[in-house]
């Protein structure tokens, strides 16, 4: 039995609430003892095992200062093959269980991180923060949290590491998924039965990616005038519920839609695009999904409060250290620059940041580059008292574009467009919200006077990219083209010459070599007007000014 679970079957109401959420009422220095005293527990563990020395590359401190200055930044390539190999022999603790995400094209087709036996004891309590700060409504208020609550299963497979997170908050609270067995069920059959087991059971929450969340309150909506009549006659608790609910849309006027059959009690959204559907997301449910900080390689970064304002960090599963935006921009043109850190007791309010984590509590990741850039919105949340840092997730730092059940890199994407046949000049892509979707915008030049449609040209592409999936798409691509129009590729066509113009224009600024072609992931507005397209792009955008480049601050 998890702790939490324990406080809430003996009525310890506020010793619940202090062990799921007291972090937020600690002061910015309390925040960074526990992080450092963690850390020191987490060093003595790495100098003792086979994999920590090697990362470390035989450095022996002592001091958080000294593991900051001697430890190199790790990428995921250097704990390999070991971690690929899931070599347990080689880690600092024993292993709870093994959580994958996706890979890199050409390198490995999955990233396997083991969540130790320590992290997971401690992820059971940060589960139960997640539930409690989903279903609360002030400071204190755990009056919602109660056993037997039932979530719809939106969550990936127990693989997955956004699974095991709501893993970690159902045994933290004991609630109950629907359908019970859909882990053996593709995502549109799993979706459909637990609609179905929830028109006489009821729903009281979920959780999972925005994207899923959307595509769910969709399938409902088009399943909606197909009820199961037999379901519904020998349950009628689920035909009282279905008439409820065709009385309250037929009064507003609209479908039936998923908030008019259940009153939702919490919902929690992790994934880049949380800001982009909760207004979605309230539409079909009737309630804002909570977002999380979330990943494979760390469980739960940082958590939303009650307020469904900027997120807080979460102390007690990573040290946290943050590369600076100049910092990362030197990097990106030198490759052996090691970018300095910053902690958070010295970031800046507005500063955006690459995060860096080491695991606590015997997990693997030592000073490991997540690949995200966060922005610090505020040093503290004024409204609530909360006086650590606040955040928002901002953009992928390196050259992924994610776009929800794709993560793609250059090398796929220039495959990809090799692979249509067709004959082009050169391109540049980045991620771009086109209303409620997230797409990979394709800005391509033609050449030998070919003529194709952009819709063409977006589906060709798109057929490609699935051809080519070694591991970075996740999810059940095939059932979500079934239940929306899912469209992850836009393209525009840039006029002829749009390339060469470029170079001539870069030329004359007197740009060297290495910079006369545009950067393929992610160009600037800039870049964009230079080549002839016009278009605004979104914030999520990696942006960065070209006259910061010549001063070693830009992309």
């Amino acid at each position: 039995m998890s702790k939490v679970l324990e406080l809430m079957r003996k009525g310890r109401k506020e010793e619940l609430w202090q062990m799921c959420c007291g972090f937020i009422d600690l002061s910015l220095e309390q925040f960074m003892a526990i992080q450092k005293r963690l850390l020191l527990e987490q060093i003595a563990l790495l100098k003792n095992c086979e994999l920590g020395r090697k990362v470390m590359r035989g450095a022996m401190p002592e001091t958080v200062e000294e593991f900051r200055a001697q430890v190199p930044l790790t990428s995921y390539i250097d704990y390999c093959p070991e971690l690929l190999e899931r070599r347990e022999d080689v880690l600092p603790g024993k292993v709870a269980r093994w959580v994958r995400t996706s890979g890199r094209s050409g390198e490995y087709s999955a990233k396997w991180v083991p969540m130790s036996e320590g992290f997971w004891r401690e992820l059971l309590i940060v589960g139960g923060t997640l539930a409690v700060l989903a279903l609360c409504r002030y400071r204190g208020d755990v009056a919602q949290v109660k056993e037997h609550l039932n979530l719809l299963m939106t969550m990936g497979p127990p693989e997955y590491g956004s699974r095991a997170v709501g893993d970690s908050a159902r045994e933290a609270i004991n609630f109950d998924f629907l359908p019970s067995n859909g882990d053996d069920m593709p995502f549109e059959e799993r979706i459909k039965a637990g609609f179905e087991e929830a028109l006489y059971r009821g729903i009281d929450g979920f959780a999972g990616l925005p994207f899923i969340l959307v595509a769910a309150g969709e399938q409902f909506k088009r399943q909606s005038g197909k009820v199961n009549l037999r379901l519904v006659l020998s349950h009628p608790s689920a035909l009282f519920r279905l008439l409820k609910g065709l009385a309250k849309s037929k009064i507003a006027h609209r479908p039936l839609s998923p908030k008019d059959l259940w009153r939702i009690k919490g919902i929690i959204g992790s994934g880049t695009d949380t800001a982009i559907f909760k207004r979605r997301i309230e539409e079909l449910w009737g309630r804002y999904p909570l977002e999380a900080y979330a990943g494979t390689e760390g469980g739960v970064y940082a958590i939303q409060t009650w307020d469904y304002d900027s997120m807080t960090f979460v102390p007690s599963l990573s040290f946290f250290e943050f590369i600076p935006e100049v910092e990362h921009s030197k990097w990106q043109l030198d490759h052996s620059y090691q970018p300095k850190t910053v902690l958070l007791d010295e970031v800046k309010a507005g500063g955006l940041y690459e995060v860096v984590i080491t695991n606590f509590h015997g997990g693997a990741l030592v000073r490991f580059r997540l690949g995200d850039m966060v922005r610090i919105t505020a040093l503290r949340n004024d409204n609530l008292g909360i006086d650590i840092p606040q955040l928002v997730f901002e953009r992928r730092a390196d050259d992924l574009i994610d776009i929800g059940f794709m993560r793609l890199t250059e090398k796929i994407i220039w495959q990809a467009i090799e692979n249509t046949g067709i004959p082009y000049a050169d391109w540049v892509a980045y991620k771009e919200i086109i209303g409620e979707r997230s797409v990979l915008h394709l800005h391509l030049e033609l050449k030998d006077n070919y003529i194709a449609s952009e819709k063409g040209l977006a589906k060709a592409v798109y057929e490609q990219i699935k051809r080519l999936d070694d591991g970075f798409i996740h999810g059940d691509l095939s059932s979500l083209e079934r239940i929306i129009d899912f469209k992850p590729i836009e393209v525009t066509l840039l006029p002829e010459g749009a390339f060469a113009n470029y170079i001539a224009q870069r030329r004359a600024e007197g740009a060297d070599l290495a910079h006369l072609k545009p950067p393929h992931i992610n160009p600037s507005e800039k870049v964009l007007s230079l080549l002839g397209a016009k278009v605004k792009l979104m914030p999520e955008v990696a942006v960065v000014d070209e006259a910061k480049t010549e001063a070693v601050a830009g992309r």
